[in-house]
């Protein structure tokens, strides 16, 4: 049985995922050195990563296959 919560919790996770790679694709086009533009498009990214691999825990724990 799912609660509320969870399923929150994983929207949410879902909604700042997808808003780190907007983030990500924006620190590529900044007006900074490549260097640092790199390290926050993977900053980000990395972030993204995580977030994405909690929603994919919380769907295979409710029994819901993506």
């Amino acid at each position: 049985m799912t609660t509320r919560l969870s399923r929150l919790r994983s929207l949410s996770a879902a909604s700042r995922a997808a808003a780190h790679r907007a983030m990500a694709r924006a620190a590529l086009f900044s007006d900074s050195s490549l260097r640092v533009r790199y390290q926050r498009y993977e900053h980000h990214m990395h972030k993204a990563r995580q977030l994405e691999s909690i929603v994919a825990s919380a769907a295979q724990d409710q029994g819901v296959v993506s």
